[in-house]
């Protein structure tokens, strides 16, 4: 059974950064892409980042220079480092796992099997 687990997300200030851990268990390393999604209230949940099987990574452009996907290396770790936060970047943080491609998963973040609880990222101007 594949579980996630967010955690980190709490309130800092425009310009700040925030560091967020998505703890993995229940799949083989490699074998699935894990991506950060992120959800604020009245949107669509959205891709963020993901990192693939070949731990290439993916961003969005809202995102791009700003944040930065990375395994820990217990490989069971994925981290989202945001910098540079903007009041726009407030929202539910989730990760998620699935054999799909990463460049497709964080685009269509419905076809993610597995998801965890979400972590809670407020940006305050």
């Amino acid at each position: 059974q594949v579980q996630l687990v967010e955690s980190g997300g709490e309130s800092v200030q425009a310009g700040g950064s925030l560091r967020l851990s998505c703890a993995t268990s229940g799949y083989t390393y490699n074998s699935y892409c894990i991506g950060w999604f992120r959800q604020a209230p009245g949107s669509e949940r959205e891709g963020v980042a993901a990192i693939d099987k070949d731990d290439s990574t993916i961003y969005v452009d809202a995102v791009k220079g700003r944040f930065t996907i990375s395994r820990g290396n217990d490989k069971t770790t994925v981290f989202l480092q945001m910098d540079n936060l903007r009041p726009e970047d407030t929202a539910m943080y989730y990760c998620a796992a699935d054999a799909y491609a990463c460049q497709h998963a964080i685009q269509n973040p419905r076809i993610l099997g597995y998801w965890g609880q979400g972590t809670q990222v407020t940006v305050t101007s």
